[in-house]
């Protein structure tokens, strides 16, 4: 008996797979679609090197325009700028440099742990009701522009820090007498530890016993850094915020599952999540606070020193606003001197984001700010 063996039915072939494995199936059917990538993609380049040139002219303006200043000797600047008050033009970028630094640390030192708190309390406390009017009116505060804060600062909040600064004066004060002394009645130095007393009579930056003392009206330079940190708080908070909402949900539920408390799930799960972002936040307020003009130039009482002196008035300015008080009078060299002073700010906030990044870079594996 001879066994028949039939072959196996073949499987039919889906149209769908045999379409994509044909060569050309998807395919342009004419090269229109073709020259619209290639006009998209020379659009795009195009305006990734208009970033770089638009900065490249920035810089070769304000370094053509300053560099009049630069070769002039000391001597025909000190006698032909009149506000620079017989500084060179290096003594005087020196004040307004440690001027504009020291309100923007001030300002940083007070904004980010609100602006960490406010983010988290939005991300993971409030009720989503609740938490989307917070992130409203937290967008709007930044929407506020800096004149305003400056009037606000001047008449209303001014007034309600004299009785907080005459405070932080009592209490450091006796603080700072003991540490490091200050000068008697008769011109010697009366008190402070070896060393520490010895620096504060010799270099006037160092603080000293009166270093704390407050001297109203409230006009200084720690006021304008709350100012300005008031200013950069819903910037560090939006992003911030963003940041945690992005936090992993499983690696959250997780960590409760564990029987982490959510303080211990945030501290150990969210924060080290956006520690990043909580940095590119920070350095992204720092720029807006080193570049504020209006709002210092309205509060702050200016000065030409290089103290610690925060609760004194006429001790301190920033280049923004010596740029915004100074330029409209100014001419000839007097120009080319705020110019000059506009080419180190625009330095300082270069080297702070090009710090900025490498941190973001370190912490983070990939984020939109160092692809």
């Amino acid at each position: 008996m001879v066994l028949q063996t039939s072959e196996p039915a073949a499987e039919p072939v889906d149209q769908t797979e045999k379409a994509v494995a044909a060569p050309g199936a998807w395919a342009p059917a004419s090269g229109r679609a073709r020259y619209g990538d290639r006009v998209f993609r020379g659009i795009s380049n195009l305006s990734g090197i208009s970033i770089l040139a638009l900065l490249a002219a920035v810089f070769i303006f304000l370094l053509l325009s300053s560099g009049n200043v630069l070769i002039t000797p000391n001597d025909e600047i000190v006698e032909q700028v009149g506000f620079a008050r017989g500084q060179n033009f290096w003594q005087f970028a020196g004040t307004t440099v440690f001027g504009t630094l020291l309100a923007a640390i001030i300002a940083l030192v007070i904004a980010v742990p609100f602006a960490v708190g406010i983010a988290l309390f939005i991300s993971h406390y409030a009720p989503r009701k609740l938490a989307a009017t917070f992130g409203y009116v937290i967008d709007l505060l930044a929407a506020i522009p800096s004149v305003v804060f400056g009037l606000w600062g001047m008449w209303t909040l001014e007034p309600l820090m004299r009785p907080v600064f005459s405070w932080i004066s009592d209490v450091l004060t006796p603080i700072f007498t003991f540490l490091n002394g200050k000068p008697g009645a008769d011109g010697a130095w009366e008190g402070g530890l070896p060393g520490l007393s010895w620096l504060a009579e010799h270099y006037e930056w160092f603080p000293d016993g009166t270093a704390a003392a407050f001297v109203p009206p409230a006009r200084n330079i720690l006021m304008g850094g709350v100012i300005l940190a008031i200013m950069i708080l819903p910037i560090i908070t939006s992003l911030a915020r963003e940041v945690f909402v992005q936090t992993p949900r499983l690696q959250e539920e997780a960590s409760l599952a564990l029987g982490a408390t959510r303080w211990e799930m945030i501290k150990m799960v969210v924060l080290p999540h956006g520690r990043s972002g909580i940095v590119s936040a920070s350095m992204l307020g720092l720029g807006r606070a080193l570049g504020e003009t209006m709002a210092l130039l309205m509060v702050l009482s200016p000065g030409m020193m290089i103290n610690f002196k925060l609760m004194s008035p006429g001790q301190h300015s920033t280049i923004a606003s010596q740029i915004a008080l100074r330029f409209p009078e100014a001419s000839g060299i007097e120009s080319d001197f705020l110019i000059a002073l506009g080419l180190i700010l625009f330095v300082i906030t270069f080297v702070v984001n090009f710090i900025a990044r490498a941190i973001v870079a370190r912490y983070a594996e990939f984020s939109g700010a160092n692809a």
